[in-house]
């Protein structure tokens, strides 16, 4: 019997190693809010604000649950950055005044498929 191994959400290996380039980045309007899907679930995700206007990082949209209301973001400060260390197949940026961010990824090669959906205290609720 043979057996075949391959990467996996819980696979350790798959996040031990130097992940797959993902490069991004957009201007958001006042108000505004982008979802970044990753082609495959990352390990890592840094987010520069390159605008003037503080900059919000959350894992669900803002008209999910409670993530506004809830504080479930982090605030980035126009000139400032923040890295992300947990899996994930989708991030959101949101700005209330409007904003530039630029975003570097590091991908495993798990499916996105395999991600769980972050839902949830802390996250929604």
């Amino acid at each position: 019997m043979t057996i075949t191994y391959r990467n996996g959400i819980g696979t350790t290996s798959a996040y031990q190693v130097s992940g797959i380039p993902f490069t991004t980045g957009s201007t958001i309007a006042a108000a505004g809010e982008e979802r970044i899907s990753f082609p495959f679930v990352a390990k890592t995700a840094t987010v520069f604000n390159t605008g003037a206007a503080s900059l919000r990082v959350h894992y669900n949209s803002s008209s999910a649950g409670n993530v506004i209301a809830g504080n479930h973001f982090i605030t980035v400060a126009s000139s400032d950055s923040l890295t992300l260390s947990a899996k994930c197949k989708e991030i959101y940026v949101s700005s209330v005044a409007g904003t530039t961010y630029e975003m570097f990824a590091e991908l495993t090669t798990v499916s996105t498929t395999e991600m769980y959906i972050l839902t949830g205290s802390g996250l929604t609720d």
